[in-house]
């Protein structure tokens, strides 16, 4: 297991606090243990919804578990399916008046249709899968 690094109630990875401290926070003019400090408040003021939230999904599981043990391996009538998600909350109805728009987004985003992934960069696979969904090969735009 890697070392941590105790920082108020939050225990960091010393890789993660060594690159803030060393590189991503100098010249920012926020002096890390500031940083660590409005971390650690964020994630305790948001851990009560974080444990609702994670509550909710085992009750959806639970509940969804059920209904398919119910019917076995009897075809799902897919109308029936979709009012029963409404039913336990998984699903809600739509909103009326809802209008959804967008500022300042690049480009290139705004307008190629494409993939919008979100991986973890400590992971090179990953990365490079989603760049190549993305703007297809890497390889082949090198070359």
């Amino acid at each position: 297991m890697s070392e941590r690094i105790r920082v108020g109630t939050l225990q960091v990875d010393a890789a993660l606090y060594a690159l803030v401290r060393d590189e991503i926070a100098p010249g920012t003019g926020l002096e890390p243990e500031r940083i660590w400090r409005g971390l650690d408040r964020l994630v305790n003021q948001l851990e009560p919804a974080h444990r609702a939230l994670l509550e909710k999904r085992d009750q959806f599981q639970s509940q969804l578990d059920q209904w398919y043990r119910q019917r076995g391996s009897e075809s799902i009538d897919p109308q029936d399916y979709s009012q029963f998600l409404r039913e336990i909350g998984y699903v809600e109805a739509e909103a009326d008046g809802v209008e959804v728009c967008t500022e300042n987004v690049d480009s290139e985003v705004a307008q190629i249709a494409g993939p919008q992934l979100v991986v973890p960069v400590d992971n090179a696979r990953y990365c490079l899968n989603a760049a190549n969904a993305r703007w297809g090969s890497l390889y082949d735009a090198l070359y």
